[in-house]
């Protein structure tokens, strides 16, 4: 047996340890937090100093059984959690379950997974750091409350079931989401007209080339395009002035947990919880530092391999040692950033992971190596019958510096930059043949919406939530129905090309496709209507400012400057009361808005939420008539559906005709558009629209959809309504919409199952329903 037992959270990061440490150290994973708060009473006495009420999870239980085995056998216990406070809490509660004095406890902590860390470590330990627990507590203790007090509120105000809850930092990610789409609707896009000469000049090697200049900031209409470009017939074209001014580029800081979620996004396309998942394993396999941090701290050591690297792959012009210091607060200088463990390795792991780090390996390559020069030139052109010149602007790279290895990405907040090429040589008084001008129409753009990068940015940007809270928000909101990422097909727009050339002008109308988006962040109508009603009725919640202030109080937890359960005291009071308040005062809420009159019945037509989703409501609840209802398509929203859109739903259930001398008819319900037909339903496909669908289409459909059924079907239970059906892995027994699996030892002969052997299966299901898989990593 071994000396020493040492606990991580992870059980690749237990097998990686073990090796560097040898036989005298037995380690074990804990597999990341053993306990939760309990389910009743929220797990919180609040009336005892909001002390936590806590639960090992069903799917530990098994898992503190074994480490509480091993400590008993050990002659002590060591605690290597994740730096964080998090990581913190889990050695807390180690301590606590096996029995251990987090005074006394040897607590180890590192940035990476290497031999000299982990044994640095070793001989450095220190004890459980209390006041990052009472900071993980707060703020895990915080949430519960804003969530079990919130949610039922919810329950209660909406017409919809029990399944909508509230968060602390996920309703504000929302109520962000929600301000821009509703800021992208009420956009007004106004036209202009951007003027462009194209000239030619000879280059150094006497050659004609041509290049671009620029005319006046955006004229307003296309009348006084035409009046421009009319000035400038017969206008002769001189060089003003030339100006060469030198400049540079410098790089970007290291990574930090927020900025590799960014990067990753916009040069990698990958989602925030992949990124995180790709770098956790990058992080356990020893190849990069910690990836949760808000520091762009790097140590010696890692400036000092990154010199070597950058010297014996580029030279030693291209090096250029820089530090940074990270500008928040609240970030821990001991920490890092994120950076490869060996700047000698470029790459590592499986094609995902290897290109994660290689984007890592360049951006720390990046920040230790030069600027790049560059050489701006601005060219004044006068044109004859005008005030004022036109400019013509060229860029020169005279030295690339860290751009050989890295350039930063950009996001669509950003704007548009277009690359300036080289000028040719251009002198004072040339005079310069003009080809053509141009008097392009361009539109006013609103901002774009939000992917999931550019939310944690402004998150980040906002104060809210922290490196560990960025991944499990953006998926939650995304859980709760409240937030969709999803892709909006463009629309054809036509744009007006004013040419003059040869002293004509001539006009032509182009089209381009406009509003095309991939992988954005959409509110759902659901989200919509509840951001508004906790923003009418708990404002101090939904409050940018207010959420960030309550971050700066955890981190003043974190710093044993605050008294955690009096912050918690400050905001329970007043909460509470505003709960309460709510729950017996506030109106239900259900997003309705008035469309218009119905002109076949002269009823009033409302989109709303109801219970299923989002839908359009002709009539109303009195007497005995029902009203008739229609639920939205996917692209339409209850904040932008008009009178016309919303009757045109009502065009359903549509009759195709007959097929097989029974009638078809395509509807939608609550899985989707499907087709009906001899009294069986068949989904239609995604590229099927239930409102313009034909016959044509949907026969073929029903044919296949009942060979495919005819197929898999092995027996059927008329009466009982039971099926053994073939699937991918191997055969099973459906009723209604369950299925159960039959044991392998009767596989093979299904076909001879009794209705009696097939109710034993489903019994025996019911009563030994399998166990989730215990979680691998904390969230």
């Amino acid at each position: 047996m071994a000396k020493h037992l040492l606990i991580v959270e992870s059980p690749a990061k237990a097998k990686t340890i073990e090796k560097i440490l040898g036989s005298d150290f037995e380690v074990k994973s804990c597999y990341g937090h053993i306990r939760d708060l309990e389910k009743e009473d929220m797990g919180i006495d609040i009336k005892n100093g909001y002390k936590p009420k806590y639960k090992v999870s069903d799917d530990k239980v098994k898992v503190v059984k074994e480490l509480k085995s091993l400590a008993k056998k050990s002659d002590d216990v060591w605690l290597a959690t994740d730096e964080d406070r998090e990581g913190e809490a889990i050695s807390w509660h180690l301590c606590e379950e096996l029995g251990l004095d987090p005074y006394n406890t040897k607590r180890i902590v590192f940035h990476e997974i290497t031999k000299s860390a982990i044994l640095k470590a070793v001989e450095h330990p220190r004890t459980v750091n209390m006041d990052l627990v009472n900071a993980q507590q707060a703020r895990r203790i915080l949430d519960r409350i804003v969530g079990f007090e919130l949610s039922p509120v919810l329950w209660r105000k909406m017409s919809m079931r029990n399944n909508l809850s509230a968060g602390r930092v996920q309703s504000v990610a929302v109520r962000l989401i929600v301000e821009r789409e509703r800021d992208i609707n009420k956009f007004n896009v106004i036209s202009s007209f951007k003027v462009e000469a194209i000239f030619s000049a000879e280059d150094i090697n006497k050659k004609k080339v041509t290049f671009k200049a620029e005319g006046p900031d955006k004229i307003k209409d296309e009348k006084g395009a035409e009046a421009y470009l009319q000035q400038c017939v017969g206008a002769s074209y001189t060089v003003k002035d030339v100006q060469v001014k030198p400049g540079k580029k410098s790089p970007s800081a290291p990574f930090t947990t927020s900025t590799l979620q960014q990067e990753a996004s916009r040069k990698l396309g990958y989602s925030v919880s992949k990124t995180m998942l790709l770098a956790q394993k990058l992080y356990e396999n020893g190849h990069i530092t910690y990836m949760r941090t808000d520091s762009v701290n790097l140590s010696e050591t890692a400036i000092d391999e990154s010199r070597a690297a950058i010297i014996a792959q580029y030279g030693e012009k291209y090096h250029q040692k820089r530090i940074y210091k990270t500008k928040n607060d609240s970030a821990q200088e001991a920490h890092e950033a994120i950076r490869p463990t060996d700047m000698r390795a470029m790459t590592a792991g499986d094609a995902d992971t290897s290109r994660l780090y290689e984007l890592i390996w360049k951006r720390t390559m990046a920040c230790q190596m030069a600027d790049a020069v560059l050489e701006r030139t601005i060219a004044r052109i006068t044109v004859s019958t005008q005030p004022d010149p036109l400019t013509a602007t060229g860029e020169v790279m005279r030295f690339d510096g860290f751009l050989k290895v890295y350039s930063e990405g950009r996001d669509d907040e950003d704007g548009e930059d277009e690359a300036e090429g080289m000028l040719p040589p251009l002198v004072a008084a040339q005079v310069l043949d003009m080809q053509r001008m141009l008097a392009t129409e361009r539109f006013s753009r609103p901002q774009p919406r939000y992917t999931e990068a550019s939310l944690v940015k402004k998150l980040e940007e906002l104060g809210i939530g922290r490196p560990s809270t960025y991944a499990p928000t953006i998926s939650t909101v995304q859980q709760r129905g409240y937030v969709e990422k999803r892709e909006k097909e463009g629309v054809k727009r036509n744009f007006q090309v004013l040419a003059l050339q040869n002293d004509k002008i001539s006009v032509t109308t182009s089209s381009e496709n406009v509003g095309a988006e991939k992988n954005k962040m959409f509110p759902t109508d659901l989200g919509m209507v509840v951001t508004d009603f906790l923003r009418e009725h708990f404002h101090k919640v939904m409050d940018y400012d207010f959420t960030a202030k309550i971050e700066a109080e955890f981190d003043e937890i974190a710093e044993g400057r605050q008294q955690w359960s009096k912050m918690l005291d400050d905001f329970y009071v007043p909460f509470h009361e505003l709960v309460t308040h709510t729950t017996e005062n506030a109106g239900r809420a259900a997003g309705e808005r008035e469309l218009g009159t119905d002109p076949v019945s002269g009823k009033p037509v409302v989109a709303r939420l109801g219970r299923f989703g989002p839908m359009v409501q002709i009539g109303v609840s009195e007497g005995e008539e029902k009203p008739r209802f229609a639920k939205l398509r996917t692209n339409q929203s209850i904040e932008t559906i008009n009178l016309t859109e919303a009757l045109e739903l009502f065009r359903l259930p549509r009759n195709l005709g007959q097929f097989e001398a029974e009638d078809v008819t395509v509807n939608i319900g609550r899985f989707g558009p499907y087709a009906q037909h001899a009294g069986a339903f068949y989904s239609l496909k995604k590229e099927m629209d239930p409102y313009t669908v034909e016959m044509e289409e949907v026969a073929p459909l029903i044919e296949e959809k009942r060979k495919a059924k005819l197929e898999s079907e092995i027996k059927v239970f008329e009466k009982e309504k039971i099926r053994i059906l073939k699937g991918p892995y191997g055969p099973y027994i459906k009723q209604g919409l369950r299925n159960y699996k039959i044991p392998k030892e009767k596989a093979e002969t299904a076909k001879d199952l009794t209705i009696e052997e097939v109710k034993a299966i489903i019994d025996e299901a019911k009563a030994n329903p399998p166990k989730k898989a215990p979680r691998g990593k904390k969230k």
